[in-house]
């Protein structure tokens, strides 16, 4: 079946071109002009389902959703180009079409057009394609040309099979952001309402905090004895604990809680009560939820180790209370899938150790790696295995990591070798092949950099700790980047698995998913979860003994799964 490239022309009057494509990316027979691009899309959709090559998904798919068109298979340039650019230590460089047709042809290369600033449901949509500001497109060649090329670039890298992978993972997860986007999570603005209620008071009649923090404000500014205290500055509260006797580096929760003044517990409070406000209040409610749905604008790969983040709306970053507002439609529930000890098991998986490997074919990875090396104490194997992960190398970390050291040496060596590539300021990848910003040498701004000749053999150079701080970051980065992986293979999975049926994906977060269904078919969609973390498991890392189990929820709010 050849495949069909799918550009959008620059007039907003929803018309484009349809190119068909051998394999290989050479185009087979004329370009199709076409007046209504949703309408040919949706019938070439329905005739032979073909894998679409368009520019930017992020902008097209959005719109052909609007249009009632779903499409089942894609590949992204402009997100393919940002991997392939990656890959080759070119981390940052321009990603979208113009840019890379203008390298191919060595044309001078254009910048990216700026980011969309996400607007909240309910702004308006206008012309059915929206035009990217500037110039217009280099149009079907172009594509055409920047996707063969594309290709050859997949096949020259190391693993061509497992860049592939993470090419389809990527350009899957930007159509199912899309529709995520559009379908919306269930939300109940009453319990919400409900909820800030019960949690801050009433709001103010004159603007400001409402008053539960009005009331926790005057209290904090009582235990200090002075009139007034603006608690939302930290560099206000930083004064006042100076004033009291207490010297701190900040006012972060973990600081605070190693203080004794009563004035502490207020403070907390109000930080989390300021926090719900501010970020999930009455306000943010009227801005993102519109008629029973929550619309975020997700992003996928949005962060350097590939998981995703979101435009606007904050939907990674829901509070737990506030998760009591995400209700299922009537007669529907959630089934919420949670991986669990997600990063440690590809840590098992990718290293290739064996015992470790072992550890991870149980249920509580922790627990078994405590029964075979740490003497059944699970805090101090979770603490080793945890540390070595993320650099943790001084106070009770130390023994623990000689034990890991000793008894697992093959998955504490990947995972130091990351480090010392990193401090080199070397390239780090992922099991796919994402690749970590590199470094120069390991030297950050500001540094002496190389020509230094003083700071050389000094520990406490920053350059030395410019390197020390990049050899951490690469040593999580080759496993929080591959978990990121595993879970974009278990939603396109998942995605196949559920078409056909009425349940929709509906939010996304690291290691957690959730799909909305009629109650009735829930069961069959937990098994349907369940089967595409086994398939993600198996297309990323073939045979293994180690087992990546979900944590399935059937429930009506989100709030009660486990």
């Amino acid at each position: 079946m050849p495949f069909v490239l799918v550009a959008v022309a620059p007039d907003e009057r929803g018309g484009g071109v349809l190119q068909p494509l051998d394999p290989a990316g050479t185009a087979v027979g004329p370009p199709e002009p076409v007046a209504d691009l949703a309408a040919a899309v949706a019938v070439r959709e329905r005739v032979d389902s073909p894998r679409w090559v368009w520019a930017c998904g992020a902008t097209l798919y959005p719109a052909l959703l609007r249009a009632g068109v779903r499409v089942a298979r894609c590949h992204d340039v402009e997100l393919t180009e940002a991997l392939l650019l990656g890959y080759a230590g070119r981390w940052g460089e321009p990603r979208a079409l113009a840019a890379a047709w203008a390298r191919l042809t060595g044309a001078p290369v254009p910048a990216d057009p700026p980011p969309r600033v996400a607007a909240p449901p309910g702004g308006g949509q206008g012309a059915l394609f929206d035009a990217v500001p500037g110039p217009p497109g280099p149009g079907i060649t172009a594509l055409a040309g920047v996707y063969a090329d594309q290709l050859g670039r997949i096949a020259a890298t190391d693993a061509p099979g497992r860049f592939r992978l993470l090419v389809a993972a990527e350009s899957s997860g930007a159509l199912i952001a899309a529709e995520m986007g559009a379908a919306g999570l269930p939300w109940r603005a009453d319990v919400h309402d409900a909820i800030l209620a019960e949690l801050l008071g009433e709001p103010s009649p004159v603007g400001g905090p409402p008053r539960r923090l009005a009331e926790l404000a005057a209290r904090i500014a009582e235990a200090f004895g002075v009139r007034q205290v603006h608690a939302d500055s930290p560099a206000e509260l930083l004064r006042a604990f100076a004033r009291a006797g207490v010297e701190l580096p900040n006012t972060r929760a973990w600081v605070l809680r190693g203080v004794d003044h009563p004035a502490v517990p207020l403070v907390l409070e109000y930080k989390e009560l300021y926090r719900i406000w501010t970020a999930h209040g009455r306000a943010w409610r009227d801005a993102w939820v519109r008629e029973g749905r929550f619309q975020p604008e997700y992003v996928p790969g949005g962060v350097v180790s590939g998981r995703w983040a979101t435009r606007g709306g904050g939907a990674l970053q829901i509070p737990k209370v506030i998760r009591r507002a995400v209700v299922a439609d009537p007669g529907w529930r959630f089934v919420v899938a949670d991986a669990g000890q997600l990063e440690p098991r590809v840590l098992a998986a990718v290293s290739g150790d064996a015992r470790l490997a072992a550890a991870g074919a149980t249920g509580d990875l922790y627990a078994a790696l405590a029964r075979d090396a740490f003497g059944g104490d699970r805090g101090r194997a979770k603490l080793a295995l945890l540390g070595a992960m993320y650099g943790q190398t001084g106070g009770e970390a130390v023994p623990a990591l000689a034990v890991l050291r000793r008894n697992y040496p093959t998955a504490f060596g990947h995972v130091e070798a990351a480090a010392r590539t990193g401090e080199a300021g070397g390239l780090v990848r992922s099991w796919l092949g994402r690749t970590c910003p590199p470094g120069t040498a390991g030297f950050g701004a500001g540094d002496d950099g190389p020509s230094d000749p003083d700071s050389a053999g000094d520990p406490q150079s920053p350059r030395a700790r410019a390197a020390r701080s990049r050899g951490r970051f690469t040593r999580n980065f080759v496993i929080q980047a591959t978990a990121a992986e595993w879970a974009s293979t278990l939603l396109a999975v998942l995605r196949g698995e559920l078409t056909g049926t009425d349940a929709e994906l509906v939010f996304f977060q690291h290691d957690e998913v959730i799909v909305h269904c009629p109650a009735g078919q829930a069961e069959r969609v937990a098994e349907a979860v369940d089967r595409a973390g086994r398939r993600a498991a198996a297309l990323l890392f073939g045979e293994t003994a180690v087992r990546f189990p979900l944590d399935l929820s059937v429930v009506e709010c989100y709030a009660d799964a486990a």
